[in-house]
């Protein structure tokens, strides 16, 4: 039986009127997007249509997930809202914190008493405030949620980019900020912006080599990294409904590689066979009932330039492997063209290590359909040329594969089997060599290859795959290698030739697990003392920002001109740092020494005007917040790409930047600022981003005026004498002037408990 079925039941029972009332009002048919949306408004019953990409809209997700490096922070902010429970299913989940290393046993192992601190107090907690709990080794996250909350036609939220998974069965499930889940956790409105739709229609069938993580690969190849900004994705089409469930949360999970909000596909077969085979019976018949609510309706599939603002075809007959990268997730590549592009551009063709699993490919399909790659070595007398590791999603996929013999092959291929969860994925992997930043080259079946993101080093191109292809490279050692029409020699000097990869969607003898390691909270938490020592280095509360005076910010600073791609991981990276996740100050020592300064060329070195002397960028922020200088940041495009984690906007906040001005902002990382009190503005003039120089000091003109739709005029003030007056835009509505006024959302919660 399905957790929260009666939640389940209720969204259903106001599924058909809401969505026949939101069919009448907009006077046309109606996407599956645009269903789940109508259905979760909250005011409830729709009353009239929303402009897509223009009308900001309150929402009332079903439920909301976090994962333990993020939901420190966020718990963290819940304990100042004044709740005595969450108002909507909410859960916990730890899997950042475990880092690949040795094996899965001897990692978790290590993790658990590194992180005990950490994981007692998500514990805690959850128990207090109603929160379920997954322990350390259940699993990832996403995984898990797909196995255990997903459901056709519901919204959810997570504190995590790849929350969008769950759209592989019918969901609506958005990557948010931790304050955006503390404010539904508080039994809050949620908003957003109502979304563009793009339709992708999957004509032909999946076969041979080709798995559906082809396709969002194809897909990102041709949005780039921001080409779904503002957009949800929505699948459709005889490929589609062919396709298995898992195979759909793949292409959905790495839908945030193009910047997506979410991504989704109409409830079919597959979705039933998978909440079936998951102990959700119960789910999949309520679904059943109001099938043709959970799926676009016919006449947007029969004509979907008409319904969605832009409309992408592939053709799953024609479609190849393809490899992503290096170094970005939308460099696509079909495998028949790997080995031209990689001596082209000098990328190195030996393979150090091939690793499949992660949150994205770690079904019982793809470990089946990698494990059948896998027995070949066996079968066909070769031997592995790169190192390989699998990372399981979760205990039930585990412990199911492993009954069914599957890591027993990958054990006599030789190959090492990492605990449930991200590992590797997350630069949660202490590998051997990288700190000799060695070029080198990894492919993997992850979803984000950005430098340094696996193993720290900046050195490594990584590649990414479907779990079949990555596994036949492991097998080859060589970048270049097409298994589709190369052979390779075996022991006995014979050329031989790897099949086409085979596996069943789903565990033939039904799914099994002895603990999938949950804990249910308790009735009543109220008894329940969370405590935090003042001398941990992990975990600190926290204490409220300062709201705005009302004035017009003068003399503030210039602390970074970030030059090119300055992603989340460049802003606040993981790794290592993870494990301050919970100490705002102690995280903050990361900020921005990844980003590249536009001035130098050189990260980390950013010149600290108070002194003349140049400096790590923490440093020169805590040096300006001392003196009550006020500091901002400059930007490129798509500034703040990748992960949800708030950490990279309350890094700033705390360290005192009170505006971040960029060419443009990947969306959740813009609402993350908005949430923290701060400025996100981006150029009016994207040329006014050459006029900053590196000793500027700003004046806000109008700050004073801040309201919807007014653009701000910021004076630079050169060392020269000399300024310029640039415009900067802007996306806050009254109700986010709101937090900036209070000095951050989570202030405006507390004062209304």
């Amino acid at each position: 039986m399905a957790f929260d079925i009666e939640m389940i039941k209720k969204v259903y029972a106001n599924m058909t009127s809401r969505v026949d009332a939101a069919r009448d009002i907009v006077g046309r048919p109606l996407t599956l997007t645009e269903k789940i949306l109508y259905n979760h408004l909250w005011d409830g019953m729709p009353t009239h249509a929303f402009k897509r990409g223009v009308d900001y809209v309150d929402f009332a997700p079903d439920r909301v997930a976090c994962q333990d490096a993020t939901a420190q922070m966020a718990l963290l902010q819940f304990m100042h809202a004044g709740k005595a429970k969450v108002a909507v299913p909410t859960t916990v989940h730890c899997d950042h914190l475990i880092q690949a290393k040795v094996d899965a046993v001897t990692d978790l192992a290590r993790a658990k008493t590194q992180s005990n601190e950490v994981f007692e107090f998500l514990s805690s907690v959850s128990n207090k405030y109603g929160i379920g709990f997954w322990r350390p080794g259940a699993g990832i996250i996403h995984q898990v949620v797909l196995e255990n909350y997903a459901f056709p036609g519901g919204m959810m939220i997570g504190t995590d980019s790849h929350t969008v998974n769950a759209g592989g069965l019918g969901m609506v499930a958005i990557g948010v900020g931790g304050a955006d889940a503390v404010d539904v956790m508080s039994g809050m409105a949620w908003e957003l912006k109502f979304p563009k739709l793009i339709g992708v229609k999957l004509t032909g069938k999946l076969s041979g080599w080709t798995a559906p993580k082809d396709v969002i690969l194809k897909v990102a190849g041709i949005l780039t990294v921001k080409g779904g900004t503002g957009a949800i994705v929505e699948y459709f089409g005889e490929g589609a409904t062919a396709m298995s469930c898992t195979g759909k949360g793949t292409i959905c999970n790495m839908g945030a590689e193009i910047g997506a909000t979410t991504s989704t596909f109409g409830y079919d077969a597959s979705m039933g066979r998978y909440l079936r085979s998951t102990d959700r019976a119960d789910v999949a018949d309520e679904a059943d009932k109001i099938a043709s609510y959970l799926t676009g309706d016919p006449e947007v599939y029969a004509n979907p330039e008409i319904y969605f603002d832009q409309v992408i075809e592939i053709n799953l007959d024609e479609l190849e492997p393809h490899l992503n990268g290096p170094f970005t997730p939308d460099l696509a590549t079909p495998i028949s063209k790997m080995k031209e592009e990689a001596i082209k551009n000098n990328w190195p063709l030996n393979i150090q290590v091939a690793l499949i699993g992660s949150c994205t490919n770690s079904s019982y399909e793809d470990i089946a359909r990698a494990s059948s790659i896998a027995k070949q070595v066996i079968d066909k007398k070769l031997k592995i040329k790169s190192e390989f590791t699998i990372t399981p999603g979760s205990e039930l996929v585990r412990y199911t594969i492993e009954r069914d013999g599957f890591i027993d092959i990958f054990d006599k291929m030789g190959a090492t089997v990492f605990a449930n969860a991200c590992g590797p994925c997350i630069g949660m992997w202490d590998r051997e060599g990288a700190e000799k930043e060695e070029r080198n080259t990894i492919v993997h079946s992850f979803n984000r290859n950005f430098s340094k993101r696996a193993d720290g080093n900046p050195n490594t191109l990584a590649f990414v795959g479907s779990p079949e292809l990555i596994t036949a490279l492991a097998i080859a050692g060589d970048l270049g290698f097409n298994p589709m029409t190369d052979t390779l020699i075996n022991e006995d000097g014979e050329e031989v030739r790897l099949e086409a990869p085979t596996g069943n969607e789903l565990p033939p003898r039904g799914f099994d697990v002895e603990d999938p390691g949950f804990q249910a909270p308790a009735v009543d938490g109220s008894g329940i003392v969370v405590s935090v020592s003042p001398s941990s280095e992990r975990l600190q509360l926290l204490e409220p920002f300062l709201p705005w005076d009302g004035k017009n910010i003068k003399g503030a600073k210039l602390l970074i001109k970030a030059f090119g791609k300055c992603t989340t991981d460049h802003i606040s990276m993981a790794g290592p740092w993870l494990r301050f996740r919970g100490h705002l100050d102690n995280i903050s020592n990361n900020m921005l020494i990844g980003a590249i300064n536009a001035f130098n060329q050189k990260p980390n070195k950013v010149k600290n005007q108070l002194t003349g002397e140049y400096d790590a960028v923490p440093a020169v922020a805590r040096a300006y917040k001392a003196a009550g200088v006020p500091s901002i940041v400059v930007g490129d495009h798509n500034y703040g790409e990748g992960s949800s984690r708030e950490h990279a906007a309350m890094e700033p906040r705390f360290l005192g930047v009170i505006a971040v001005i960029v060419k443009s902002f990947a969306r959740i990382h813009e609402t993350n600022l908005k949430k923290q009190g701060m400025l996100g503005l981006t150029f009016a003039n994207e040329m006014d981003y050459d006029k900053i120089q590196e000793d500027d000091t700003i004046n806000f003109l109008d700050l004073v005026e801040f309201a919807p739709a007014k653009p701000l005029t910021l004076e630079f003030v050169h060392a020269d004498g000399t300024s310029d007056v640039i415009m900067a835009n802007h996306t806050y509505n009254k109700g986010q002037i709101g937090w900036f006024v209070a000095g951050s959302a989570l202030n405006l919660i507390a004062a209304e408990a």
